[in-house]
């Protein structure tokens, strides 16, 4: 199970940079229609309005694609070989599952026109009434049928990899061979997915329902709601379980819903960068889905962890202050600049619970406080391009000069905070570590790939490898085979057992060259 989980976690983040980077298109355009900037000076220039409704169209087509982008996304990180031929199979089984639950809709005499809010209200319910009803249906590429958003996307991804992985191998009779191995797969899943939607249609009221009412306790909650967020978010971190909380936030009912120029809009993401193509969006309604962004991040990653990598390089013993400068200065540099925290946590998540549960509670609270002081910053990155792009080129209106503030105040507090702690408690924190612990740090070590591999146990001892944005994620035969040492002098910031046989070694911004030279190797055979 803990296995299923982090590849989900992994395979949920794959449409998160097409996401992220259309929202920082939309934040441009937004900025080019703030009049407190510009004034009303661009209002008129042909050119800029192109380029606005370029943009906007463009954006809200890939909104569009969330579900079936989801879909592709799961199946094609939890196949274990010849992913392409399951993300295939999942775009099939998308189109058949919707269509499958379209047909049941209309033996029901349920359809766009008999959910349309006009037909609804003139059926004798109020406005209200029938605006809740028709938001329980959309259209999905032609296709009238739940609004299921991107769990029906995960579901079909799920599926897909299940039929995938069971039957790509599946040899079939000589007079059907040519259908047998991977052909076999689209097949299956023709005849499956019409199963799996049959549930469904009677299992989504229910689950929807599920949805909504996790979704009223957070906003019941109010502002704390916004403190349960940010303290689970941080402290699921090395689990990677956060993707997934992150994820229903920001796409689901769960982070709130919102009735947007005629149009039900779920999710704290996808409400915001709706509401970035509205040259006057309601501001009220934007804070309720900023509430859950990056606003609340700024303070501990622009901040915050940069200053906790000073602390650590203040507190490193003198003869091994050099060594782990160049590690601590990029691991700032890329929480500061990008939002990308692992290279820090890892450096004193497994050593200091004391720092990790400080780190989570400082991180709600930064969530609470920007919730109560009306901060108004979106988008999904957290680093400083988000601040500058969402907060201070939009304008006083987004109060970003209280997020700076309350970042400063945090670059202190953690400051203090961990250098007193790690001296206090003597925490070996990166350049602490005793005489017969020391690592030797490098830069680089020629042939990374081999030394990484003889790390990890040798060739033999390698079954998956995989990464996501700052970690290898691998499935080993024997976890226990792993020389931690060893994998330090790689490049390694830490090491997570996950089990026997599950293991993810963090390497931050250079993991994708971790991952393609392991693979390097053990294709070798080096």
């Amino acid at each position: 199970m803990k296995t299923f989980i982090q590849k989900l976690g992994k395979s949920l983040m794959g449409p998160l940079s097409i996401i992220v980077a259309a929202g920082l298109l939309l934040g441009l355009a937004s900025t080019l229609q703030n009049p407190m900037i510009f004034g009303n000076s661009l209002a008129n220039v042909e050119i800029v309005n192109t380029f606005i409704s370029l943009v906007n169209t463009l954006s809200g087509g890939l909104f569009g694609l969330l579900p079936i982008l989801f879909c592709m996304s799961v199946a094609m990180g939890m196949s274990k070989e010849d992913k392409e031929i399951a993300t295939f199979a999942s775009i099939i089984g998308f189109v058949l599952f919707h269509t499958t639950i379209r047909f049941f809709l209309n033996l029901k005499g349920i359809n766009a026109d008999t959910t349309s809010i006009d037909y609804l209200v003139k059926s004798g319910m109020d406005i209200l009434q029938a605006t809740q009803q028709s938001a329980v249906y959309e259209t999905v590429f032609g296709i009238f049928t739940y609004r299921m958003g991107i769990f029906g996307g995960i579901i079909v991804g799920l599926w897909s990899a299940m039929i995938h992985n069971k039957f790509h191998e599946t040899q079939l009779p000589t007079a059907f061979s040519f259908f047998s191995g991977k052909r076999f797969v689209p097949i299956m899943m023709v005849v499956t997915i019409p199963l799996l939607a049959g549930g469904m249609y009677f299992v989504w009221p229910l689950f929807n329902m599920l949805i909504e009412a996790f979704g009223n306790l957070l906003a019941v909650a109010g502002a704390f709601g916004t403190f349960i967020y940010g303290f689970l978010e941080r402290l699921l971190i090395p689990t990677g379980l956060h993707h997934i909380l992150n994820q229903l936030i920001r796409f689901t009912p769960i982070g709130g819903s919102a009735m947007i120029d005629g149009e039900q809009v779920s999710g704290a993401l996808n409400i915001f960068n709706q509401l970035l193509m509205s040259s006057n969006p309601d501001m009220d309604v934007m804070r309720q889905a900023t509430r859950f962004l990056t606003q609340g991040t700024h303070p501990f990653m622009v901040f915050g962890l940069p200053a906790a990598c000073f602390a650590m390089y203040q507190t490193a013993l003198p003869k091994n202050k050099q060594k782990v400068k160049g590690m601590l200065l990029a691991a700032g540099l890329t929480s500061f600049f990008t939002g990308i925290t692992e290279p820090i946590e890892f450096a004193f998540f497994f050593i200091s619970p004391l720092l990790w549960l400080f780190h989570a509670f400082m991180a709600g609270l930064s969530f609470l406080l920007n919730t109560l002081l009306g901060i108004c910053i979106g988008n999904a990155g957290g680093g400083l391009v988000d601040l500058m792009l969402f907060g201070v080129l939009r304008g006083p209106e987004t109060k970003w000069i209280i997020n700076v503030v309350i970042g400063i105040a945090y670059a202190v507090i953690y400051y203090l905070v961990f250098k007193w702690a790690i001296v206090k408690f003597n925490i070996k924190t990166p350049g602490r570590e005793d005489e017969e612990d020391e690592i030797n740090m490098v830069d680089e070590i020629t042939e990374l790939g081999s030394a990484i591999m003889a790390a990890l146990g040798g060739k033999e001892n390698i079954v998956e490898i995989d990464n996501c944005i700052s970690r290898l994620r691998l499935i080993l035969k024997d976890t226990s085979k792993v020389d931690e040492a060893a994998l330090k002098s790689t490049g390694s910031l830490g090491l997570i057992k996950i089990n026997e046989e599950n293991i993810q070694v963090v390497y931050g911004a250079k993991v994708e060259k971790a991952a393609a030279e392991l693979k390097r190797a053990v294709k070798a055979n080096v």
